[in-house]
């Protein structure tokens, strides 16, 4: 591992950031979210079929939320099962035990998992979708005027509140939480605007929307749902005066879900030697979540214990698997466990990739319909390469037509979904395939997740694979994760190390050890800077001349990474001054040039790298990992960023020739062993760590965990799978 000398000869001035900007990782996910358009010539858009699907979820959840009981009026008495909650949230501030008859309800088992919901290919939608019309938006920016809120939230406020957005606002300005951005101390200047003397803190509709607007947080730092003890710990802080009551009266409206799950003995020692009688009832946790992430998780534990309870489809016989695993050297052990089980996992780095694209060759060998799924294009492109490789470079597939070629069976997560790529659906409207390996598991959310386990046919086998030491999703849950601790299907553990001195110093993060390593090659450069002023300017250095020079990696194939969008060092400082020196322009369509490098994110926690190929009246054009994307003008704002730098979040998925990993002084506290393995391991041939936190970056290797996250998963999946020894 070499070291630069600090150098200060060339003045490259970074650009102004903005002001306000966190370096917190986790809300870089929640900063984006657009819809896609143009790709192809009937100009169906990836993020229109997404928007199809959600649509069809929607309607689901709303039908489970007809069959529920008639509605409780606000802020009338309670009984029966809410009433009970309100008393476990007593119990639970006061400290006592909440017992499990709180919720039970003996006569009513847990209901049955019911048959997986079939979503039919989203039918082509030519042109964008629709907005709101202006005479709504013009009556929103009417409202927000008067109660002094910048009239910049009209179009967002409609498209999060749907029709009737004006009334909803006077009738409840504190609604104005659901726009994404609104914190609740502008919620209530907004409602002392509108509201005047009646605006108090005790009003019951603040109690409800602070309330949702502390689950929706929770939702963009991973979490699932909240224990009831931390929600109301959070409403007080936030100025509810009876966060109990408030609690109760969101149940009562619809708005969450309260669930109770038993702790686990480990989870309550003292309860069971001393106090514990005969027959005395488990104690249990109390949670509340929003109704969407709920029925996301419940839906996948459901659709996941489907596949691990049925019967695999068999295509060969056992003799015929067992040759298939004795011709697959390291992936022996994987190719026999998805032969005889329906929901398998495999760990491991980079070089174990091999695996899964040999299990793949041999389902295909013996006729199943087998495809894989990667989380990002540039993760579909490098996985496609490795196939062919695996298969011989000009060979047919063997599931195609005898004597014809055939593109690898490799789609991103997304475009399988949406039926833009991949097999595409049969007539239930389930994939038509017979194995789905997923790639990079740890960034599956608990919605996506839910979605393939809902989308895969009675019979099918599913793989998920990845790296357990890179970051988890930018979105709530931690599926993989969950799923390796609750040990409900056999995992195979890669044997198989990545190489040369990163797979090294790699390794040892993933261990907690930040090694010294052996760069012969100048594989690993460590470049030690003093402020923020001189990691810009060393970083544009690098990018610019040095990798090029003395590593023959282009600036196209270096990639940036750094914790965060704002500061003097983030996102935005950095893609200026790179921007500046590689690709100088006046920035005439929304600050973007033809050739400018660009992170687009067709939906919240995806981001695709890309370049922008041209601009005129449809929009931006760009191409991203060789599909021709159209943003259209109103949408370039939201979703298009420059893309020289990019988080960790943004970059997982990816892998580039060269990285540049820029860590400014200011950067310390967001650094974790999961951010700096998942930003280290990015680097395919060279990496460059522009240094400048000090003992914080060991420090973080060996003693920063990943925050935890609040899920339901495992708890879910208990009573429905048993436990894999």
């Amino acid at each position: 591992m070499s070291t630069e000398p600090p150098e200060t000869t060339e003045n490259t001035e970074p650009g102004t950031p903005g002001a306000g900007d966190g370096a917190a990782e986790g809300a870089a996910a929640s900063e984006t979210a657009a819809a896609e358009a143009g790709d192809g010539a009937a100009q169906q858009s990836e993020a229109e079929a997404e928007l199809a699907a959600q649509r069809i979820e929607r309607e689901r959840i709303a039908r489970r939320k007809a069959e529920k009981a008639g509605p409780v009026e606000s802020g009338s008495k309670l009984s029966g099962t809410a009433a009970d909650l309100l008393a476990a949230v007593r119990a639970v501030e006061g400290g006592a035990k909440p017992r499990a008859t709180v919720f039970s309800e003996p006569e009513a088992p847990r209901r049955p998992a019911p048959e997986p919901v079939r979503r039919p290919q989203p039918a082509p939608m030519p042109g964008t979708p629709a907005g709101p019309a202006p005479e709504t938006v013009d009556a929103v920016r009417a409202v927000l005027t008067e109660g002094g809120a910048p009239e910049a939230l009209a179009a967002q406020a409609v498209a999060a509140l749907g029709e009737g957005t004006a009334d909803q606002l006077r009738a409840d300005p504190w609604q104005l939480l659901r726009v994404a951005g609104v914190r609740p101390e502008q919620a209530d200047g907004f409602a002392r605007a509108l509201l005047g003397a009646e605006c108090a803190p005790d009003d019951e509709r603040r109690g409800r929307a602070v309330t949702v607007w502390l689950l929706e947080q929770a939702a963009l730092a991973g979490h699932t749902a909240l224990e009831m003890p931390t929600l109301t710990t959070a409403l007080a802080r936030q100025g509810v005066p009876d966060a109990a009551t408030a609690v109760e009266n969101t149940l009562a409206e619809g708005e969450a879900l309260a669930f109770q799950d038993a702790l686990e003995e480990s989870a309550a020692p003292a309860v069971r030697d001393e106090e514990a009688e005969e027959g005395e009832e488990r104690p249990v946790r109390v949670l509340v979540g929003l109704e969407r992430y709920a029925l996301a998780e419940e839906s996948l534990a459901d659709g996941l214990a489907r596949l691990i309870n049925s019967v695999p489809k068999q295509d060969g016989s056992a003799e015929e698997w067992e040759r298939a695993a004795g011709g697959a050297g390291p992936a022996a052990d994987l190719v026999r466990a998805v032969a005889a089980h329906g929901l398998v996992l495999h760990t491991g780095g980079e070089a174990s990739r091999a695996e899964p694209a040999a299990v793949l060759h041999a389902a295909r060998t013996l006729g199943l319909r087998a495809w894989a799924a990667a989380h990002s294009p540039l993760g579909r492109e490098r996985f496609s390469a490795l196939l062919s490789g695996t298969e011989g470079q000009g060979t047919a597939d063997p599931g195609s037509p005898a004597g014809t070629a055939a593109a690898p069976p490799v789609a991103t997560v997304a475009g399988l979904l949406s039926g833009a790529e991949g097999p595409g659906r049969d007539m239930d409207g389930a994939l038509d395939l017979d194995l789905l390996v997923v790639l990079d598991a740890p960034l599956l959310d608990v919605e996506t997740a839910a979605l393939v386990a809902e989308s895969l046919p009675d019979g099918a086998r599913l793989v998920l694979a990845g790296d357990p030491g890179v970051m988890w999703s930018a979105g709530p849950g931690r599926v993989f994760a969950d799923l390796l601790a609750a040990r409900v299907c056999p995992q195979v553990a890669s044997r198989r190390p990545d190489p040369g001195p990163l797979g090294e110093l790699v390794s040892g993060i993933g261990i907690g050890e930040l090694n010294q390593v052996e760069a012969p090659g100048k594989e690993v450069v460590i470049v030690p800077v003093r402020d923020a002023g001189e990691a810009v300017h060393r970083t544009v250095q690098l990018v610019a001349d040095s990798v090029p020079r003395a590593i023959g990696v282009p600036a196209r194939d270096t990639q940036v990474i750094t914790p965060g969008h704002g500061g003097a060092a983030g996102t935005r400082a950095l893609n200026a001054a790179l921007k500046e020196r590689l690709n100088p322009g006046p920035g005439r369509f929304g600050g973007f040039d033809p050739g400018d490098r660009v992170a687009y994110s067709p939906a919240p926690g995806r981001t695709e790298p890309g370049q922008v190929v041209k601009a005129d009246a449809e929009g931006l054009h760009l191409d991203c990992a060789g599909a021709a994307v159209v943003v259209p003008k109103d949408r370039v704002e939201q979703s298009v960023r420059h893309g020289w730098a990019l988080t960790a979040h943004q970059a997982a998925g990816g892998r580039w020739p060269a990285v540049v990993v820029v860590l400014p002084g200011d950067a310390a506290q967001a650094l974790s062993r999961p951010w700096v393995y998942t930003a280290f391991s990015r680097a395919d041939r060279h990496l460059s760590v522009v240094h400048g936190v000090e003992q914080a970056l060991p420090r973080a290797v060996a003693e920063v965990q990943p925050k935890p996250r609040t899920t339901r998963l495992p708890v879910l999946l208990r009573p429905q799978v048993p436990s894999v020894d």
